[in-house]
């Protein structure tokens, strides 16, 4: 196996978390999620779950489509947190997905040489592979956080695994939409 392989096999997996892994899972909880759960704070400092879809959707643009792609960055980060209201899931869910098939479209064209370019991000000097991986991580780590909360604003609703013998089943991948 070559570093060139490595390369090309790391932006396939990053690629395959963030516009089918991490999209299905969220688009589960925001179906279960019940009447006036979608901006509904667990504590004051705590963000909602709109918050969470309008910060991944403001992060991966602001550091993949623009950072690595070129686009003009019109970010507002402190808007994302300060929301209380707005949008509805299906609103800010397009919106991501919409983002997620520019990120995807970025992330597609870039070769292994690519990953080793500099950018600078949010004032960081980075490469594009550590943007990258820093927007997957990123966007997995507040996938998990919407899991909690919608499995906390309706209870027994998502079950994304089943135990098979102390193996995880994934029941996750019947929800691909294809």
């Amino acid at each position: 196996m070559t570093a060139s392989d490595v390369a090309s096999g790391f932006l396939r997996q990053s690629r395959w978390l963030l516009r089918t892994e991490y999209l299905t899972k969220i688009r589960a909880c925001l179906t279960t999620l019940p009447p006036g759960a979608l901006w509904k704070r667990p504590a004051p400092e705590s963000n909602s779950i709109g918050n969470l879809l309008l910060h991944l959707n403001g992060n991966v643009r602001q550091w993949i489509v623009s950072g690595v792609g070129g686009a003009p960055d019109t970010r507002e980060r402190s808007a994302e947190f300060a929301a209380e209201e707005g949008a509805t899931a299906e609103e800010l869910f397009a919106r991501l997905e919409a983002t997620i098939a520019d990120v995807d479209a970025v992330l597609a064209r870039l070769t292994p040489d690519d990953l080793l370019q500099s950018r600078t991000i949010q004032g960081r000097d980075v490469t594009v592979l550590e943007a990258t991986y820093h927007v997957t991580e990123h966007f997995g780590m507040h996938t998990g956080q919407i899991i909690l909360l919608a499995k906390m604003l309706a209870p027994g609703t998502i079950r994304f695994y089943d135990d098979a013998g102390g193996r995880a089943t994934e029941r996750w991948r019947d929800l691909i939409q294809r």
